[in-house]
């Protein structure tokens, strides 16, 4: 039983399973303590959102572009939007934030931008049931949902932020401008992901521009999910799935081929 048990030790996937659970773990410490009140703000903070959106519109428009319930309407534009932000800005960082323990043989530039994945992927998922459930449960909404629609939009932002926040973690260490340069361009893509307006709605000539933001795709594809009559024919799963894994896919080789350079930077 023990020589068991120092073989399973010793076996690299589960040394790299423990790294990975413990980074985890101190991810989650240190990013929302041990009380309520950091897991309390992850759901208040869109929700508050939402709650906004749906006050300012609601004074100008007299139904939501899709649907009769301008929370929900709000909600299939934020949430996938903010499941995106929340990812790319917290793996963006994720070596920087971990600088210290980058020094230790066992743990890796990329091992920290898996375990804040993690983390943000259960919490935002956690996030977004309860919003969608008491969004419905206020509205009293009774329509038919496609979950393979919406664990798709939700799976595809994640692969979005991921892939861009490991391009970035590299980005920022060769070219520190480029955080500053990347914080001024995230700014209008609120603005023009779809969060408060159908793609549909749109002249032609801006339909154009939007089409090249994956963020607007991946709206598409959660309304989708939650409104029959929404067909979002504009949605091309190729275009955002390509950029999401070519990112992912030269963010991680760049991490592994320049380990040192960007633990150093």
């Amino acid at each position: 039983m023990l020589l068991a048990s120092q073989k399973a030790n010793q076996n690299p996937r589960f040394q790299a399973a423990r790294v990975l659970f413990a980074m985890v773990m101190r991810e989650m410490n240190t990013r929302y303590g041990r009380t309520w009140g950091g897991y309390m703000w992850a759901i208040l903070d869109p929700v508050g959102m939402i709650a906004l959106l749906t006050l300012a519109f609601s004074q100008f428009i007299h139904a939501p572009p899709i649907g009769a319930s301008f929370e929900l309407f709000y909600a299939t534009g934020y949430i996938p939007f903010y499941i995106y932000s929340e990812i790319t800005n917290n793996t963006s960082m994720a070596v920087a934030f971990n600088k210290q323990l980058m020094h230790f043989p066992a743990i890796t530039p990329l091992d920290a931008v898996i375990a804040r994945f993690i983390l943000s992927v259960l919490t935002l998922l956690v996030v977004s049931v309860i919003v969608f459930f008491a969004i419905a449960f206020v509205s009293e909404w009774s329509g038919t949902l496609d979950l393979g629609a919406i664990v798709l939009a939700t799976g595809l932002a994640a692969l979005l932020g991921l892939g861009l926040g490991t391009m970035n973690c590299v980005l920022f260490a060769f070219f520190p401008v480029w955080q500053r340069v990347w914080m001024v361009l995230s700014r209008p893509l609120f603005l023009v992901s779809g969060v408060f307006f159908t793609y549909e709605s749109m002249p032609p000539q801006i339909q154009t521009i939007l089409w090249y933001n994956p963020l607007v795709h991946i709206v598409g594809v959660m309304r989708r999910g939650f409104y029959a009559s929404y067909n979002a024919d504009y949605v091309s799963l190729l275009y955002v799935g390509g950029i999401g894994v070519g990112s992912l896919v030269l963010g991680s080789a760049l991490l592994i081929r320049h380990k040192s350079y960007v633990i150093e930077s």
